[in-house]
């Protein structure tokens, strides 16, 4: 007899479940009015034709579909994990690109795949703080991607009117259908190729902090309180990501 767990794993019933969560997020997308909120500096990159990474937070995913259209060739870094296989799935129906980068061994496959996709002149979007936390933390590897490939990073957060906060680690953010939407974008965040290990940790934070201003802005146009960040992690864990 097949357990829930295996059930849950197979192949037909992760393909129904990627179909129903891409069902789910166009049904959103189509039926929420959007504003988008850019500033100039934002607006001048995006029609230079620079390549760039965009840095959103794990549980504004959902609402990251209003600001990267398929049509703007931007391909999601997104973790091997089966949790992040179902997602990639799930972008897939959307026509939205996805590349597998591993977590393991201090990021490294998920840098080069970065880096592959960004000397390519391609664009590159990824969650800093994915794919398991902690919640609204900076980790390195945009930096280190954005210093190797010289692009610069735009952070961006989103929230809904009609949402539900859920209790999972990254306080994922499910908006309903019908509602109305704001996606925030920040400035450019330039990274240069000299860059040193005190650049590069001032650097992180400097992303991990306009993340959170623009995730709390997002929020403020609605009357929500603003959801923190988790702890700060160990100084040792963040040396390990500036190794990656």
């Amino acid at each position: 007899m097949i357990s829930g767990k295996r059930l849950l794993r197979s192949e037909p019933v992760q393909s129904a479940l990627a179909w129903l969560v891409a069902l789910y997020i166009r049904l959103v997308h189509m039926t929420t009015q959007w504003t988008v909120v850019r500033p100039p500096s934002t607006e001048r990159l995006l029609s230079s034709g620079r390549p760039f990474i965009a840095c959103f937070w794990h549980g504004r995913m959902l609402l990251m579909r209003a600001a990267l259209a398929p049509e703007s060739a931007v391909h999601i870094l997104i973790s091997e994990h089966r949790d992040g296989v179902l997602v990639a799935r799930a972008l897939a129906a959307l026509g939205i690109r996805t590349v597998a980068g591993s977590s393991k061994r201090g990021g490294v496959t998920a840098l080069r795949s970065m880096q592959r996709l960004l000397a390519e002149g391609k664009n590159v979007a990824i969650t800093p703080d994915g794919p398991r936390g902690p919640r609204m933390r900076a980790k390195m590897g945009a930096i280190k991607a954005a210093q190797l490939a010289g692009v610069a990073l735009l952070p961006i957060s989103g929230a809904a009117k009609r949402r539900r906060v859920l209790g999972s680690w990254d306080r994922f953010c499910l908006a309903f259908p019908f509602g109305r939407g704001v996606i925030v974008w920040g400035e450019p965040i330039e990274v240069p190729r000299a860059a040193d290990d005190t650049d590069i940790e001032r650097l992180r934070l400097m992303l991990e902090d306009r993340l959170n201003e623009l995730t709390a802005e997002a929020d403020r146009c609605f009357g929500r309180r603003a959801i923190g960040p988790a702890a700060e992690r160990p100084a040792e864990e963040r040396a390990g990501d500036a190794r990656a």
